[in-house]
């Protein structure tokens, strides 16, 4: 596999600040589709660590209480009794907005409170550019005496609420208030990655990068700051134990770990200018592309993003692109879903525009007909590149908030035809082409049909979603056609509601974290 051809070069990264290697190589990786999924090897791996062993953790949102199996245990229950154990448990949660906000302060600060009654150490951490949020989900856990164990988690899925629900789709009993559309307990597609091997360090130095800057963890004002000493927080961080050796290689796959940092002040130590290596990895993925981009995203909806896809489907008559997003915003209001709806509607209409033909936007819903929340951050390309991460396809997670993901190229060929869907020689991988297919087999709700070409994923995607849409329409006569994919349809604003949503979306909803210069010269 040419690696130099689909991976940023380290000067490429553009990132001089940072250790972290260029990419790693030997390593093996496993997609976790579905919170129960991944919460349940979660345990069985952290039940396993014993006194010595580390456990470390970033995170957008933590809920305390959120079981991670029936019977449990809750996620405090779990890392607090591998800290009793002598485990090594330290944390970084984003400090986050009020409750009130629809946000999650106190249930991070109570997580961190629980872990560091037990020994452990999670710090609230607000080191973040004005607005933003630190958006990570990783778990990373190391055995320095054992290193062929160590083993990394690292994707979409938080520790928290309305996460750990199944292929069933019928939601979280735990769950988050969110758009009525939902309902109670509103189903949920997420895909965290599991990685062994040296990328398992990687993802180590990443978390010892945040953790050893040393600025203030409160930097938006006094008030916090006292908040904060009042409810007597962690405003340091203690000194880690040295960074164990990479493990082993053990398995066939090169990662390249893509992250987001803004510029901003003050700066970090690890990223003087801020960090874009997710948008120049997905850029130069993207512009490789000649049959397919197959993405899964939550949001899907800034205007440079899109461009990106338009570029690629103008200079490639043969390419196609697929998205699965959330059929609605999560949050329904006179003023805060318009700015919602605009970013989306500006971003499909830019891709349609550049081939009508090529697109194709799906929405999903589960057996009773309740839309699904798309959560998940995913993109395969041609069934040689794919990403699993915390980043969207928005200015916001390419350049303003901390974002990570990990890029895949697997050295194993996909023999089955076509054996080159791209036709640059690079040849259909293993991993990559599994991960789409196993993604489009759950959305048809069947695994007999052969969607390996791009062009019958296409026709069978595309059928099942008409034949879906075609008995709603009808008023539901007859037996529920299979599938939960139905065409994805954007709800044009009205002239006066775009005067206000547009610059709401654009400086709070989707702001720009890159320096001036960069902006001005439409670069990453």
């Amino acid at each position: 596999m040419p690696l130099p051809d689909w991976f940023l070069s380290q000067e490429e990264r553009g990132n001089p600040d940072s250790s972290i290697p260029t990419w790693s190589t030997g390593n093996a990786a496993k997609p976790l589709i579905h919170g129960k999924t991944y919460f349940d090897r979660l345990v069985n791996e952290v039940e396993s660590l014993r006194e010595g062993d580390h456990l470390f953790f970033t995170d957008w949102r933590g809920d305390p209480d959120e079981r991670l199996r029936d019977d449990g245990p809750t996620i405090a229950e779990l890392f607090s009794a591998a800290a009793r154990r002598g485990v090594l448990v330290k944390g970084l949660l984003w400090r986050s907005h009020l409750d009130k906000l629809a946000y999650s302060e106190e249930e991070n600060r109570t997580l961190s409170d629980d872990i560091r009654a037990a020994g452990g150490e999670v710090l609230l951490d607000q080191r973040v550019r004005r607005g933003g949020s630190h958006h990570q989900k990783l778990v990373v856990l190391r055995h320095p005496d054992r290193p062929e164990l160590d083993v990394a988690f690292a994707g979409g899925i938080d520790l928290c609420h309305s996460r750990r629900d199944d292929e069933r789709h019928l939601g979280d009993p735990q769950a988050v208030a969110m758009a009525k559309a939902y309902g109670p307990h509103p189903p949920w597609h997420d895909v965290q990655l599991e990685v062994r091997g040296p990328v398992v360090g990687v993802l180590d130095l990443t978390f010892r990068e945040r953790w050893n800057e040393p600025d203030d963890l409160d930097q938006h004002g006094p008030i916090s700051t006292v908040i904060d000493k009042l409810k007597h927080a962690d405003m340091s961080a203690d000194k880690l134990p040295p960074q164990p050796p990479d493990p082993p290689e053990c398995g066939p796959m090169a990662v390249q770990t893509l992250r987001t940092y803004p510029a901003m002040r003050p700066q970090y130590d690890f990223a003087r200018n801020g960090e874009q290596t997710v948008a120049r990895g997905y850029t130069k993925a993207i512009k490789r592309a000649r049959r397919l981009i197959y993405l899964e995203d939550q949001y899907l909806w800034s205007a440079e993003v899109a461009r990106l896809f338009a570029d690629a489907l103008r200079a490639n008559p043969d390419l196609h692109l697929i998205a699965v997003v959330p059929r609605y915003p999560d949050v329904d209001g006179r003023f805060a879903l318009p700015p919602n709806q605009i970013g989306r509607e500006k971003a499909i209409e830019l891709c349609s525009m550049a081939a009508p033909d090529r697109v194709h936007v799906f929405d999903l819903e589960n057996e009773a007909g309740t839309p699904i929340y798309v959560h998940a951050k995913v993109c395969v390309v041609d069934d040689t590149w794919c990403s699993v991460g915390s980043d969207n396809f928005n200015r916001r997670s390419w350049t303003h908030d901390s974002e990570l993901s990990n890029a895949v190229l697997d050295d194993t060929r996909d023999e089955r035809e076509p054996r080159d869907p791209a036709g640059l020689g690079d040849g259909a991988r293993r991993f990559p082409r599994e991960l789409r297919l196993a993604l489009t087999h759950e959305h048809l709700c069947r695994e007999d049909l052969d969607v390996v070409d791009a062009e019958d994923a296409v026709r069978e995607m595309t059928a099942a979603a008409d034949r879906l849409k075609a008995w709603h329409d009808g008023g539901r006569q007859g037996p529920r056609p299979p599938g939960r994919l139905m065409p994805h349809s954007t709800e044009k604003l009205p002239f006066f509601q775009k005067l206000w949503a547009t610059p709401a979306y654009r400086l709070a909803y989707d702001p720009d974290g890159r320096r001036w210069r960069d902006r001005w010269a439409n670069r990453w």
